[in-house]
């Protein structure tokens, strides 16, 4: 779990500022792996948030038999937004790399918390490989 220089391996990512300030964004367990590149859910999660069309976002990997795996994007509307799958795939094609574009989006009234307000993508993970949304 260590490496050269002292530091230690954690399954963190982040990136660090000129001045020191660590800034941690995801978890490497959670890298979706499509195709050989791999997309970083929280990356891709703020992507889609910028839109504005979002109350909450919360993207998975699903498995996929030609490209291994592929997001799934679970939104949550913004207030007086309809949303569509369609609308939200064409929105991320044209605002984000390829591979990082969800293949499957569902549409939620809200998403699986627990008490301190995190999402639990355990269990929109066990959803979608178990329904279609």
């Amino acid at each position: 779990a260590f490496l050269p220089g002292g530091w230690y391996r954690t399954g963190d990512v982040g990136w660090m500022e000129d001045q020191g300030w660590l800034h941690l964004t995801d978890r490497v367990k959670e890298m979706i792996k499509v195709s050989g590149f791999q997309g970083a859910p929280a990356e891709i999660e703020s992507l889609m948030f910028s839109s504005g069309d979002f109350a909450q976002v919360a993207v998975i990997g699903i498995p996929d038999d030609r490209m291994g795996e592929v997001g799934m994007a679970w939104v949550v509307p913004a207030p007086g937004r309809a949303l569509e799958p369609a609308d939200v795939i064409a929105w991320c094609r044209e605002n984000m790399a390829n591979y990082k574009v969800p293949r499957r989006v569902a549409i939620v009234d809200e998403l699986p918390a627990n008490a301190s307000g995190k999402v639990l993508k355990y269990v929109l993970r066990e959803r979608a490989i178990g329904n279609s949304p």
